[in-house]
């Protein structure tokens, strides 16, 4: 099969695992939401930034390695497999006896136990973590769909009967956890590869010299993308936090599904074309634009109906994350942007760079919160705005160095979809106000951004957008 069928054929799986995972996961956090209250959510966004720590931890950019390497063999991956086993139970044993700590921190006594069960899933996802990379390097996402979809409805369904008979946080906790293990179970039945009984030093040192920049990176990547959770657990309730949450994981969604889609691809697409700079740069630019061309006209259309949307989805009292929503919807825009940037470090072998980058952004994000706290939770989502910004030209630098393809460059490519949206958005936005503000909201949330995509589109085709003319083509020759 050539490059560009199996890269077509990995995004057709990989939406399709995506759409299908998040329309699941969506389906059952939309239920939940309505049974729970908003500072158990709360409880979990406290301690995300823990597990999401620990996971990078546990990987320390070892399977990123594995899919770097052209051709690893089983020393390789069994070396790998036992190095993420080793330090999974070391992370575990660690968070476990520092779990009163974490409770001391938010003046929740609660996340003693909570983080005791719940990072059990590090160990669980230990096992299984080889067989994903193996997969991901092949390309099999038909594969990883057939094992992530029934994990998440299996889990989604225990958690909302856990959460109808008043298990309150723990719903959540138990339905993470499960969702873990029927994945790892999965995994290793039908990847069909097993470790052997080896650890090879010299692969060790290999692998982990590449991957330990990505590890710190990660690390310092994780603590600063939840930052702002930790800073709002600690200084207001968990409600806030709640509500905080609800607004970015609804953000996410079109995200998760529309650029890290494409990410999954992206990053062993771009390794297989490495030495080839110009066909890169190429590649590069076609999926940058296309990404952007379809999220943000859905990132704009959701901030402008947000009220009705959250009144519909979550009822009355997840309102309050209706401002958050609206404004964490601008940062997530250039998201993708930023890891696509990135991906062309770690594929030059540069993560030395990459970690370099990581440390001057964190930098700045942290002057902004001790600039912004003082104006309260609103005052430190708009200057995630203004990081977002500033990340974006740090990120290009580099690829701007490495395929020619500098921030301004990336900006003309990308800025015309941007202001489109942005149209279109206050045109909806206007219907919304003027003529249907009275009607029920599940009109508000449908009639206006469908009429907003029929004017998204038809605009893109008189102004011939390269985006809207690819997308067509892939649809009509398929």
């Amino acid at each position: 099969m050539s490059l560009k069928k199996t890269a077509m054929s990995g995004m057709v799986w990989t939406f399709t695992q995506q759409f299908g995972s998040q329309g699941i996961t969506f389906v059952v956090s939309l239920v939940m939401a309505r049974i729970l209250e908003p500072a158990e959510f709360g409880l979990i966004g406290m301690i995300s930034v823990f597990m999401a720590l620990a996971t990078s931890l546990v990987d320390s950019g070892m399977t990123q390695s594995l899919i770097r390497k052209s051709k690893p063999d089983q020393e390789d991956f069994s070396t790998v497999f036992f190095f993420n086993l080793g330090m999974s139970i070391f992370i575990y044993l660690l968070l476990f006896f520092c779990s009163p700590l974490i409770a001391d921190f938010y003046d929740q006594p609660i996340l003693t136990p909570i983080v005791r069960v719940y990072c059990l899933s590090f160990i669980i996802n230990s096992f299984s973590a080889v067989q994903l990379t193996r997969l991901t390097k092949e390309m099999n996402f038909k594969m990883q769909m057939m094992v992530a979809l029934p994990s998440i409805l299996v889990s989604g369904l225990l958690g909302i009967a856990l959460a109808y008979l008043d298990y309150g946080v723990w719903s959540l906790v138990w339905m993470g956890v499960f969702q873990s293990l029927f994945s790892s179970i999965q995994l290793w039945i039908r990847s069909g590869w097993a470790p052997s009984f080896v650890f090879n030093k010299a692969k060790f040192k290999e692998h982990f010299s590449f991957g330990y920049n990505l590890a710190i990176s990660g690390i310092l990547n994780t603590v600063f993308q939840n930052i702002y959770q930790i800073v709002i657990g600690r200084f207001f309730s968990p409600a806030q936090v709640g509500f905080f949450t609800r607004a970015n994981a609804l953000k996410q969604l079109p995200v998760v599904n529309i650029s890290n889609t494409l990410n999954k691809v992206t990053y062993p697409l771009f390794a297989s074309i490495n030495n080839d700079d110009v066909r890169l740069k190429r590649v590069y630019r076609q999926i940058m634009q296309t990404v952007i061309f379809c999220l943000s006209p859905v990132l704009v259309f959701m901030g402008v109906v947000a009220e009705p949307l959250f009144r519909f989805l979550f009822t009355e009292k997840w309102l309050p994350a209706v401002p958050y929503f609206q404004v964490l919807c601008i940062t997530g825009i250039l998201f993708p942007i930023h890891s696509y940037n990135l991906s062309i470090l770690k594929i030059k072998g540069r993560s030395d760079l990459f970690l370099r980058l990581e440390i001057l952004k964190k930098v700045i994000i942290s002057i902004s919160i001790i600039i912004s706290i003082r104006f309260g939770i609103m005052g430190l989502i708009w200057s995630q705005v203004v990081t977002n910004f500033i990340a974006f030209f740090i990120n290009s630098y580099y690829t701007g160095k490495y395929i020619n393809y500098p921030a301004l460059s990336q900006l003309k490519d990308i800025m015309p979809a941007i202001i489109l949206s942005f149209a279109v958005g206050m045109g909806i936005y206007a219907l919304d106000y003027f003529a249907l503000v009275t009607t029920a909201d599940i009109v508000r949330i449908t009639l206006g951004p469908a009429l907003g995509l029929v004017l998204y589109l038809a605009f893109s085709w008189l102004l011939k957008f390269d985006s809207y003319n690819d997308i067509k083509n892939i649809l009509l020759r398929r």
